[in-house]
């Protein structure tokens, strides 16, 4: 007597069985994909937590070689004259003078700046002014004023309007803004004035570590070429009281 096709022939048997592993992969991996996607598609994820970012560039040392170039009575570049003329920007006049290195702060800081509105997102740490925008107009009087002042954590002519501005900046920023140093975090000259007013919302490049002023500087303006944005650490819980017990 022929036997029928149906569920007991095991060939048969053998394809439900095959036909069943396969939806059972599929489905698994079709779970798969969904949660990876929701994972990683922006329109499924919530944006609310994202942080802006400002960011603080350290000063150029205008007591330097390239500074006297153009503060000197000798200057004759067109920076120079126009420095006793009409005047040029801190920004302008700093890059000149510290070159590679705050050329390539303000490039990325311009680049990478994201701030909340009405706050600032580039503010330059002065000796004496406190924190001045990179795009003020300066006379060769103020810039000699501004570079007067020895720029250390316990110069009070340095370290009052330095705080009294950053205070004022934090307020506006508000806390769901980071503000980044772009300058020595080996020193407390910078960290220790700003991590008071700023707390842990002050930040630092974590490839700053260990690198010279001229690899920061070829290291940011590489950055900004490629289209790419550095990793940023927080400053650790008692960095500014080792440092205080080191110098």
């Amino acid at each position: 007597m022929p036997r029928c096709p149906g569920v007991n022939d095991v060939s048969t048997q053998e394809k439900l069985l095959h036909a069943r592993q396969m939806q059972s992969k599929r489905i698994k991996l079709v779970g798969h994909v969904l949660e990876h996607d929701a994972h990683l598609n922006p329109r499924l994820t919530s944006d609310a937590g994202r942080r802006r970012r400002i960011f603080l560039l350290s000063p150029a040392n205008a007591t330097g070689v390239r500074g006297r170039l153009i503060l000197g009575d000798s200057g004759q570049s067109p920076l120079a004259q126009r420095l006793r003329g009409e005047g040029a920007s801190l920004g302008e006049v700093f890059s000149f003078i510290s070159g590679l290195y705050f050329r390539g702060k303000l490039a990325y800081a311009r680049a990478y700046a994201d701030p909340p509105p009405g706050v600032p997102g580039i503010m330059v740490i002065t000796a004496s002014r406190g924190l001045v925008s990179p795009d003020k107009v300066v006379t060769l009087e103020e810039l000699c004023e501004i570079s007067s002042v020895p720029v250390a954590a316990t110069e009070s002519r340095y370290r009052i309007p330095l705080e009294r501005d950053a205070r004022a900046l934090s307020a506006a920023m508000g806390e769901d803004c980071e503000a980044v140093l772009l300058g020595s975090i080996a020193t407390p000259k910078y960290v220790e004035p700003l991590s008071g007013p700023f707390g842990a919302r002050l930040m630092f490049p974590s490839e700053f570590v260990g690198r010279g002023d001229m690899s920061r500087g070829s290291l940011l303006l590489r950055c900004v070429r490629e289209g790419s944005q550095l990793q940023y650490s927080r400053f650790a819980e008692g960095h500014v009281q080792r440092r205080r017990s080191r110098n």
